[in-house]
């Protein structure tokens, strides 16, 4: 009698634990194996740029086409520099796929070949620069024109002479500037050095052109004023915008005399780690603030 109960028990026993043996390893599965949010081709194009969407937060998925063609034609370089000059967009040609820049009247506002501000454009709290620190008439944003008149005097307490002798332009004048330099060498050429108007950083008040009051801005390089720039502007909030080397990135000749006020902390993260306004807005201010 006993036998006949205990062997319908164990069966049942059995039954019971190989059913949840089962379960079990159903759910292991699905932890150790969850189902990709990528299908085998965006996976397989993923691998090629090898899952950079794992390492940096500025990758866009709906570019991801775009990445890989322009790793095609720039093999030499990394993956991270293919995502960040694509979104800056050196894919496409300069004044091509071009929107207003988001950002007006921040010290982060972006002017580039692709981005532009609207010609009724003005900056808010535009204030004169000092006279002592610039020719006459001319203007930056009160926060900038503050900065500057400190680097100013701390350049002069070291025996240099920092003077503002661009600073502020509006559109209109920028069009003017423009049309000046097209008539004089042609668009192609102009657009190596001269801002279209609506794309020109001097129309954001945040940008300084300068020079020593003895020889040419344009010389502002051969002087000693120069190498202190290149020392001490970064602990004003200042960068050299267009530097050498970079032209394929800014889009501009080198200019040594254009200084752009970011603010201290964005501008000594960009004179530490050698990049460009423009690497540094897609990397970590483009959709983030």
């Amino acid at each position: 009698m006993k036998k006949n109960v205990i062997i319908p028990f164990l069966f049942i026993i059995l039954v019971i634990g190989g059913g949840i043996m089962f379960w079990r390893s159903q759910q292991n599965d699905q932890v150790t194996e969850p189902q990709s949010k990528y299908t085998k081709e965006e996976q397989e194009k993923l691998d090629l740029l090898d899952n950079i969407q794992e390492k940096i937060d500025y990758f866009q998925m709906d570019d991801l086409n775009r990445y890989l063609e322009y790793k095609k034609g720039h093999p030499n370089l990394s993956v991270q520099d293919v995502v960040t000059r694509v979104n800056i967009g050196l894919d496409q040609p300069y004044y091509t796929n071009t929107k207003e820049t988001p950002y007006l009247n921040q010290i982060y506002l972006l002017s580039n070949k692709y981005l532009y501000m609207p010609s009724d454009y003005v900056p808010e709290n535009l204030e004169s620069i000092a006279s002592s620190c610039a020719r006459s008439g001319m203007q930056l944003v009160q926060e900038a024109k503050e900065a500057f008149e400190e680097l100013c005097q701390k350049a002069k307490e070291d025996g240099y002479v920092i003077r503002a002798m661009s600073s502020y332009r509006s559109y209109s004048y920028q069009e003017d500037l423009y049309n000046r330099y097209v008539e004089q060498d042609g668009q192609e050429e102009a657009d190596t050095y001269s801002a279209r108007p609506g794309f020109s950083e001097h129309q954001t008040g945040l940008v300084v052109d300068v020079d020593n009051k003895q020889i040419d801005y344009t010389d502002f390089e051969q002087t000693k004023e120069f190498k202190w720039m290149q020392e001490n502007a970064h602990r004003f909030g200042f960068i050299l915008r267009y530097p050498k080397d970079k032209e394929d990135i800014t889009g501009y000749t080198y200019e040594a005399w254009h200084y752009r006020y970011v603010g201290v902390d964005i501008a000594t993260y960009i004179h530490e780690h050698h990049m460009t306004f423009d690497e540094y807005y897609v990397q970590f201010i483009e959709g983030k603030k």
